[in-house]
């Protein structure tokens, strides 16, 4: 027998911190969106941030879509690892029905 054990909750967790951060991701834009030079304090500081934020926008959206596939990645082994754990409890209970039904004979 592997000495690998998979922690079918870690790996859910796993996966759902990754959607959580690919929200995240897609929701945000531009961090000053919306404030001004009165709230920035500066011009300069405002136009950097205009900059940014259409660089950010190619950045984010590989960085969303990548995110997006190890979501997928992640929450698939969950669910093949949880298939495989039930198909097995399910295989060893027969298993012992079988074996039970054997000696009593």
């Amino acid at each position: 027998m592997s000495d690998q054990q998979a922690d079918i909750d870690r790996i859910k967790e796993c996966a759902r911190a990754l959607k959580r951060i690919r929200d995240t991701f897609a929701e945000r834009g531009n961090p000053a969106k919306g404030f001004g030079v009165s709230e920035l304090g500066s011009q300069r500081i405002l136009d950097a941030f205009s900059k940014f934020d259409s660089n950010w926008k190619i950045h984010r959206r590989k960085l969303t879509e990548e995110l997006e596939s190890l979501h997928g990645i992640t929450k698939a082994a969950a669910q093949s690892y949880e298939k495989i754990d039930h198909e097995l409890a399910e295989a060893l209970r027969n298993t012992d029905e079988d074996g039970k039904k054997g000696a009593k004979k």
